[in-house]
């Protein structure tokens, strides 16, 4: 079963800025795409970023300005930058990575590292 192990959450001043990073283990189907969704409370779940095998990023429309997501194949990582933080952007910030066939998606999701943007 693949693991998504995440970090780098934590509390940030307005206008601040924070760097997520997760790692994916036992990672066997290939190749798959590696992101980054959050859920704020009481709201649905929605994209921030992803970054296909080939280091394609795509972003959500409420951070695409002011995020970079990154990948390192080698290390099974993804990490995500965040810059200009606003208090709308406290969330639970989740993990994500999916193998995509004709078929059927494979899909794991890390535990989650909370992010509060308050002064």
């Amino acid at each position: 079963q693949v693991q998504l192990v995440e970090s780098g959450g934590g509390l940030v001043q307005p206008g601040g800025s924070l760097r997520l990073s997760c790692a994916a283990f036992k990672v066997i189907r290939t190749p798959y795409i590696m992101g980054w969704y959050r859920q704020a409370s009481g709201k649905e779940r929605e994209l921030v970023a992803t970054v296909d095998s080939g280091g394609v990023a795509r972003y959500g429309d409420s951070v695409k300005d002011r995020v970079t997501a990154s990948r390192d194949i080698v290390r099974n990582t993804v990490s995500l930058q965040m810059n200009s933080l606003e208090p709308e952007d406290s969330a639970v910030y989740f993990c994500y990575l999916v193998h995509r066939t004709l078929s059927q998606d494979y899909d794991y999701w890390g535990q989650g590292t909370q992010v509060t943007v308050s002064s």
